[in-house]
């Protein structure tokens, strides 16, 4: 039995962008969300999980296109799964971005705000990130053309990014506009030795194949790690493959390896061993040095990164003589930021391996105010962590997407804090938190931050003061 018909609709004009990057357009009072479309778009769409309400669609083809709508820089632009925004004009994007912090604080939060500042833009919309990670496939993603030529295909190895919502499909990446240095040249190189000495590439549905990820880290100053993941331990083929990058990109300040078995992809709780170099890079930040290792989390754009701690470090506006509590604080990147502002700052964070990081970074740079404990926020933050340690005086929280637990925003109004700076990957929660504050603070102001360049992904950060 052949497949139902799905519903075509012809002639939609796309009105706006919603949260999550999703355009709109309208059917009947139907809101219709449709995956790649700007607003100005005139679409025939295709349905598919229809409700009462609403639907989502894909394009079948375009009647009129937006007159906003440019030329994406990247050749994989529509195929890989990021980037989904190079179509968008940069001032568009960020316009968007901006109002969707605004919608998300009035309908959701229904918060009253002092003062909306405008989102802060990333100066460089380009080769952004610190951090890449390709994987290896024998599984290549094919092209239409590919397919319709019923030619026999040739390489079906690849090393870039999965496809979106297929799992063992990649794309074989040539050139990615996020990460800058030799991340592009180390790559494609790594790729063609493999290619020329036969290395098999992994199968994730069968579990079997010698190359599994590459993993590229860069500095602002030019320093490079690289980890490479094996899932078979031939021994051989590893020494090849390491002493080739180490002769070929002698730039490199660590590379790394790993061998991992596993039916999943972290390399968090496995062993990763030093080839050469040195084990960690320096990330530097004003007058701070920041260790990265293999397993450290560090915001994956170094530049905005820094605009936004000094945004926070402003709003938490430190006189010298108060106890700072940062919650969620990952590696200790924005207690160690405004330690030299405040008398002490209590680090909180549920990953044990960063807080380890966060101790070592203190004591690299000779910060001695600084006190890191690890374990679940609402394990860890309670009415008996505040008695003993003392009453913050400000409180920062940089909590994942989700959100903070309801027994977590409980023990804030307890403790009481004269300000928080609240900064978010996820605006809708964040609303959502502020709301249940809202009782105890007011807002005075958002500022959204511009992170992730022609992706619809916000960051925003929210002052809020004691009634």
């Amino acid at each position: 039995m052949g497949r139902k018909k799905r519903k075509v609709l012809e002639g939609l004009e796309v009105i706006r962008i919603a949260a999550e990057g999703k355009a709109i357009a309208k059917h009947d009072e139907k809101v219709i969300f449709i995956a790649g479309a700007i607003p100005g778009d005139i679409v025939d769409v295709e349905l598919h999980r229809v409700k009462k309400t609403h639907a989502e669609g894909r394009i079948l083809r375009y009647q009129k296109k937006s007159k906003d709508r440019i030329d994406a820089e990247c050749q994989h632009f529509g195929v890989c799964g990021g980037c989904k925004w190079q179509h968008l004009p940069y001032d568009k994007q960020i316009a968007y971005k901006e109002q969707q912090v605004l919608d998300q604080f009035q309908r959701i939060g229904h918060i009253e705000v002092e003062e909306k500042l405008p989102i802060l833009g990333a100066e460089e919309i380009y080769f952004y990130r610190n951090k890449l990670e390709f994987t290896f496939s024998d599984k290549r993603w094919l092209t239409q053309e590919e397919i319709e030529n019923n030619e026999e295909i040739g390489e079906r190895r690849a090393l870039g990014f999965h496809i979106p919502k297929l799992f063992d499909k990649i794309v074989n990446v040539e050139e990615c506009h996020l990460q800058g240095g030799l991340s592009n040249d180390i790559r494609n190189a790594v790729r063609d030795y493999c290619f020329k000495n036969d290395y098999t590439f992994f199968n994730i549905r069968e579990q079997h194949g010698l190359m599994r990820n590459l993993i590229v880290r860069t500095t602002l100053d030019g320093e490079l790690m690289v980890i490479v993941s094996f899932f078979e331990n031939d021994k051989d083929k590893i020494q090849s493959i390491l002493e080739f990058l180490q002769k070929e990109f002698p730039q490199i300040t660590s590379l790394m390896y790993v061998v991992n078995e596993k039916r999943n992809d972290t390399i968090l709780d496995q062993d990763i061993i030093l080839f050469s170099g040195r084990d960690y890079l320096l990330e530097k930040m004003e007058d701070l040095q920041f260790k990265v290792g293999p397993k450290s989390f560090y915001q994956t754009n170094s530049k905005q990164a820094y605009n936004l701690y000094k945004i926070v470090r402003d709003w938490a506006d430190l006189k010298g003589d108060e106890l700072v509590y940062d919650l969620y604080t990952g590696t200790g990147t924005i207690a160690l930021f405004v330690a030299k502002q405040a008398k002490k700052v209590i680090g909180i964070e549920y990953v044990e391996e960063a807080i380890a990081d966060a101790k070592k970074n203190a004591e690299f740079n000779k910060i001695s105010n600084t006190l890191f404990f690890a374990g679940d926020m609402k394990d860890v933050l309670n009415e008996d962590f505040v008695n003993e340690h003392g009453q913050a005086d400000v409180m920062i929280i940089d909590p994942p997407r989700a959100g903070m637990h309801q027994s977590v925003i409980d023990t804030i109004v307890k403790a009481a804090p004269q300000r928080i700076v609240y900064v978010s990957c996820n605006p809708a929660t964040q609303a959502r938190d502020i709301a249940l504050l809202d009782a105890h603070y007011k807002t005075l102001k958002i500022q959204p931050v511009d992170m992730f360049p022609h992706t619809h992904h916000v960051e925003n950060v929210a002052l809020l003061e004691k009634k």
